[in-house]
């Protein structure tokens, strides 16, 4: 029997050392593949035309483009890839607007990595 396809994975945020931790949660995953690593919602947009990911991981405050109007790109741009807001604090304007946006659900940063891993898979079968 074939395995199915790993669920592809785009990480977004300024923060290298948060990006560089996501990556290696991710690797503990054989379902769960990275595709690419973004520092801003501009990069992200690109990285998606390019890889194509069925998840985005998106962090909310950033620079150049921040997660709400790169979401709201994606979501426009490629309809069947998924968005998940990741944030360091519960800030509910910012959560609704990314949510009105088109992301799918938000995490707090400091989350599990089973909560994580089984909201990716969630997200996935969204498509």
């Amino acid at each position: 029997m074939a395995t199915p396809d790993p669920i592809r994975v785009l990480l977004v945020d300024d923060q290298e050392m948060v990006r560089h931790s996501l990556a290696i949660f991710l690797a503990l995953f054989d379902d769960l593949l990275l595709v690419g690593e973004a520092s801003n919602g501009v990069e992200a947009i690109h990285l998606c035309a390019i890889h194509q990911p069925h998840v985005v991981l998106i962090d909310l405050v950033m620079p150049k483009m921040d997660g709400i109007a790169a979401t709201r790109t994606i979501r426009r741009e490629h309809p069947s890839t998924q968005v998940i807001a990741l944030t360091s604090f519960q800030d509910e304007e910012k959560i609704q607007a990314v949510l009105e946006a088109g992301a799918m659900g938000y995490l707090l940063k400091n989350v599990s990595i089973d909560e994580l891993s089984e909201t990716i898979r969630e997200a996935a079968c969204l498509k």
